[in-house]
């Protein structure tokens, strides 16, 4: 069995917590061990030095990225905390479209920063797809889903989800919006999932390079994770790709410094940007 010292689990938790702000404390130990011990295994490791060696000298970005995908925890589920998508259809979309219906470019720029197995951004997909329906070919309701997570990504893109996975979502949705693969399985369909770009991100960049300000960002239960020094840089980062008047969404169990934010608090973990 391979064991962990306090030196090597003090430099891996460094490590992970410079490359995805996940904080790992000290009571972890465990956690970590059982989440890496097979991967080591499988390298050839007889050490976590070693292993932590290996991912200071690989320079193709390949083993950090695996090491994030397994201390990543991707838990989400259709309609998770649905009064936020509520919010979405019956305050944020009435109020983006008034903004934007007399422009030359009618289009809502959305991004679902921690996008896991992609059941939030179809919902969010549906519900634009709703909303627009007599208008589509006059809106660009095109979404970006990103997440750190390749595994996860690779499952988002897939589309396929049990029965089971899709009962909360409105009965119409399921008529319309999937396909079913068998007794067990449906894939999201072709108009839903093509309005979805699913891409790699890591939220400790430094900038966020977006061509344009954003509309929405939901980035929900992924800064429970972080330090408050992290979660502080990272609402700092959000609001700046925001337009003035923009939105962001974060999960029921996190909230935002009222005292130090220049965001405006909306409703509970929504805040909007000052316009």
């Amino acid at each position: 069995m391979i064991e962990i010292t306090k030196e090597e689990y003090a430099l891996l938790t460094d490590y992970i917590y410079k490359e995805s702000g996940i904080n790992l404390k000290k009571n972890k130990e465990l956690l970590l061990v059982g989440r890496l011990r097979k991967l080591l295994i499988e390298l050839g490791f007889d050490s976590f030095s070693e292993y932590y060696h290996y991912l200071i000298n690989d320079k193709t970005g390949g083993a950090s990225s695996v090491l994030i995908d397994k201390v990543s925890t991707n838990h989400t589920y259709f309609m998770r905390e649905s009064d936020h998508f509520e919010y979405f259809k019956n305050t944020v979309l009435p109020d983006l479209k008034k903004k934007k219906e007399n422009g030359v470019k009618r289009d809502i720029r959305l991004w679902c920063a921690a996008s896991s197995t992609g059941e939030e951004p179809y919902t969010l997909s549906c519900i634009m797809k709703e909303y627009f329906e007599k208008d589509t070919p006059l809106w660009d309701t095109s979404l970006l889903a990103t997440d750190i997570s390749t595994t996860v990504l690779a499952t988002a893109k897939k589309g396929i989800y049990s029965c089971e996975d899709i009962e909360p979502l409105p009965r119409i949705w399921k008529l319309k919006y999937f396909v079913r693969q068998d007794d067990s399985f449906v894939r999201v369909s072709d108009e839903i999932r093509n309005n979805v770009i699913f891409r790699r991100f890591n939220l400790m960049n430094p900038v966020f390079l977006f061509n344009q300000k954003l509309d929405v960002i939901f980035c929900r239960n992924v800064m429970i994770y972080f330090d408050q020094p992290t979660k502080d840089r990272l609402s700092e980062k959000m609001y700046d790709c925001l337009e003035p008047g923009g939105y962001l969404f974060i999960g029921h169990s996190e909230s935002i410094d009222l005292r130090t934010t220049k965001f405006k608090y909306m409703m509970p973990s929504v805040y909007q940007k000052c316009i």
